[in-house]
């Protein structure tokens, strides 16, 4: 895990006094409507800075100054809160988690035994308030004393019910927030309302929790992660809640049929040893990139209600739980341009150029824009401040501008009228504009792409040859390699008698190649390298690829509803050029695939049986230098040697990883599966493995 973001350096009193103000002014617009003038990783900067000096000049400290604050504290509410709702002070990697354990133990003067260990949800706190089972109120945290009536909210709050399994008077605390799809349901929504979509999921649902006169309505989710019993409550319930370890309240809690971290899958544990806390922290930060919500944290706590007792509350904070940070995923920076390219198949599309910000550290200067579709729904403008988004080893992408911060100086950004590569037309009845040339506009690029190594291999094919040989009029795409003669090779510049030789060789050499490179060769939009390989396995043969429709295309692993018709279309576009490849007598199936026994059994066909394969039903990741027997393969060969040993290539690790292939220099990869206990093995055991395969 990473240490603590760097401070904000703050030279005097007055940049002290402008730090504190800028801190409080984004508290409360972030707690308030969700909207902010600073990210989290930003915010955190400065109040670490503000921290540091008040260290060095305990004489300035300003009352308003957010280290003596419940977060939240510059918002104002009118409901008292029945007991406060405090903030959690904050820790960035296990040194000061060690460092804060050892304090809260010198305390106590006993070790703890027991430590409750959940995730730091990303939304809003709340206090849900029941009577005789029945929500009759929801404030938000406020200023820790006091928060907002929300109560009109009630009925659009997931996992927050009207009624509790039994008819018990109890206060619930928890967050509320937007899971990813609710995220997307607001944004369409927002969008065909106001022209913008939310900048985050968090934006959106504080806004949303606050609206009252929306014309329309978005749906929130609510975790529970405590209940506490009003304070002059001294039924036997009452007296329960308050001497249960945490972990028994919060099966309660869920037992009353209220959502809890518990139904996903960084649910709650009771570790004890601090070991154990790490490693459940590092397990549960494996596991964030693939949550269907936002977590920015792990929460640890005293698990036992005695040690909590104990060890007592600070001003803003309880001293038995601690918040450890995660680095942050979404950072705030200048969209300055939009690069408009054309790729090898003839779609063009935008890139966001930025004002460089580090982000889960990495510079970022470039980042996804998809499409014009995708510009005109998230509202953007040159110049606009805008979320960047990143999630494990997703590419950036804009999220979103940050609307209110916008001065009046943005600029339209300009939507190119023709192909920006060749000036042709651009066909823009579909979300992905494309020249009207198609392939045909970057032919070089697309020949190239299924030359290379990864593809057909025809080495000996540099940019300058396929150039040659469409300026005489040899070849018009990658097909017409395969029917050169070795006269019309001799009679290009600067090519000899042993040049053409390899040459026509390779090419001779690359219709032997499996199915699974030839699809991937043909460069269908949406499939790459890993994909063709599974089409290939799925399927077997171009003829089933072919004759599948949209629906046996989705059943391919990793095919969604919204890619397959694509694939189906843009087979039916490259039929010309699969024909001539077929007539050349390239090879049209995959090793191993056994064709159905009944010819009139389907368009798709199962690949032959891998159960007694050494890697079986294994998801198997590679990372960090080869060496040994894998040493001289390129990734990609190492993928499909996996493959041929019955396992399935990942580029990611998860839970679900069998195996983790990891050589020199693995780096955070290893990490992670150490974290999750997933197997490890080096090059050479590895090769050992399937040494039947290389």
């Amino acid at each position: 895990m990473t240490d603590a973001p760097p401070s904000t350096l703050l030279a005097d009193q007055t940049a002290y006094a402008e730090a504190v103000q800028l801190a409080l002014d984004a508290a409360a617009a972030y707690y308030g409507d969700g909207t902010s003038t600073l990210d989290d990783d930003s915010y955190d900067r400065l109040v670490r800075g503000i921290q540091a000096y008040e260290v060095e000049h305990p004489g300035e400290v300003l009352p308003t100054s957010p280290t003596g604050k419940v977060a939240g504290g510059a918002v104002v509410g009118d409901v008292p809160h029945t007991v406060p709702m405090l903030s959690l002070d904050n820790v960035f990697g296990a040194e000061q988690l060690a460092d804060w354990a050892a304090s809260l133990e010198r305390r106590l003067g006993r070790p703890v035994t027991e430590w409750s260990v959940e995730p730091k949800l990303d939304g809003l706190a709340i206090s849900a308030r029941y009577r005789a089972g029945r929500l009759v109120q929801v404030v938000t945290r406020g200023d820790g004393t006091a928060g907002e009536d929300v109560s009109h909210a009630i009925g659009a709050i997931v996992g927050l019910p009207a009624r509790l399994a039994e008819p018990v008077t109890v206060e619930l605390r928890g967050e509320v927030m937007m899971t990813a799809s609710q995220f997307e349901d607001a944004c369409a929504k927002r969008q065909a309302h106001d022209g913008t979509t939310f900048a985050n999921p968090r934006s959106a649902a504080a806004g949303t929790l606050r609206a009252q006169d929306r014309p329309y309505v978005c749906e929130l989710t609510f975790f529970g992660y405590g209940a506490l019993p009003y304070p002059d409550d001294t039924s036997e319930l009452a007296v329960r809640l308050r001497e249960l370890p945490h972990s028994e309240v919060m099966a309660w809690v869920a037992g009353q049929g209220v959502r809890t971290p518990a139904v996903t899958d960084v649910g709650g544990i009771v570790a004890t040893t601090l070991e154990q806390v790490q490693e459940r922290v590092e397990q549960i930060a494996a596991k964030r990139a693939e949550l269907p919500f936002g977590i920015d944290g792990i929460v640890i706590k005293c698990d036992l209600a005695a040690d909590q007792a104990q060890a007592g509350f600070s001003s803003r904070a309880p001293r038995w739980a601690i918040a450890y940070k995660l680095p942050a995923t979404e950072k705030i920076t200048k969209l300055v341009g939009v690069e408009w390219n054309t790729g090898r198949s003839g779609i063009i599309a935008p890139r966001a150029v930025l004002e460089p910000v580090e982000l889960d550290g990495s510079i970022v200067t470039y980042a996804t824009l998809h499409n014009v579709a995708d510009i005109t729904r998230r509202g953007l403008m040159l110049g606009d401040s805008v979320v960047v988004y990143k999630a494990g080893d997703v590419i950036p992408r804009v999220e979103a501008p940050v609307v209110h911060l916008r001065t009046g100086d943005e600029q339209p950004i300009a939507i190119p009228q023709v192909c920006p590569t060749c000036g042709d037309a651009i066909d823009a009845s579909q979300e992905r504009w494309r020249c009207v040339r198609g392939r045909a506009c970057r032919v070089i690029a697309s020949i190239g792409y299924a030359a290379g190594r990864d593809q057909l291999d025809i080495e000996g094919l540099a940019e300058s040859r396929i150039q040659q040989m469409l300026d005489a009029g040899l070849i018009a795409d990658f097909a017409d390699l395969f029917y050169l003669t070795r006269e019309q090779v001799l009679g290009l510049e600067r090519m000899g008698e042993t040049s053409t030789d390899n040459l026509l060789a390779a090419i001779e050499r690359a219709k032997a190649q499996p199915l699974s490179r030839v699809f991937c060769a043909l460069g269908v939009r949406g499939t790459g390298r890993s994909m063709s390989r599974r089409i290939a396995r799925h399927f077997g043969s171009m003829d089933a690829i072919r004759a599948a429709d949209a629906e046996a295309i989705e059943a391919v692993e990793g095919i969604g509803p919204k890619k397959a018709p694509g694939v189906v279309a843009e087979l039916v576009e490259l039929t010309d050029l699969i024909d001539k490849l077929v007539k050349a007598g390239v090879t049209m199936t995959e090793p191993g695939w056994t064709p159905p026994a009944d010819p009139g059994a389907g368009s798709g066909a199962e690949p032959g049986d891998t159960s007694e394969l050494p890697l079986a039903g294994m998801s198997v990741v590679v990372t960090g230098a080869m060496s040994g027997a894998l040493e001289a393969l390129t990734r990609n060969q190492v993928n499909e040697l996996i493959e041929r040993a019955g396992g399935r290539a990942s580029s990611g690790v998860s839970a679900k990883t069998s195996l983790l292939v990891a050589g020199e220099k693995a780096g955070s990869k290893r990490t992670k599966a150490e974290s999750l206990g997933v197997r490890i093995a080096s090059p050479e055991e590895f090769a050992a493995l399937v040494g039947a395969f290389l």
